[in-house]
């Protein structure tokens, strides 16, 4: 995801199209990416910091995104 200090010009075109649509009360829109990875083996701290570090300098643009490694069942 895009830092908050980083303008999200999308989600700011999102925003303002819902109400058109009919969509009310959705205060703010950000746009992303997403990134879903099927690991071989276990996951375990060892492969989750891997991950992590796949991410940090791999798969997101730290200077202006975020990021988070979740892991679902």
């Amino acid at each position: 995801m895009l830092k908050p200090e980083i303008l999200d010009p999308q989600g700011q075109a999102v925003q303002r199209a819902l109400p058109r649509l009919g969509f009310e009360g959705i205060a703010d829109v950000r746009q992303g990416k997403r990134f879903e990875l099927e690991v071989e083996g276990p996951v375990d701290e060892a492969a989750l910091a891997r991950i992590h570090e796949m991410a940090e300098t791999f798969l997101a643009n730290t200077v202006i995104e975020d990021f988070t490694v979740r892991v679902d069942s």
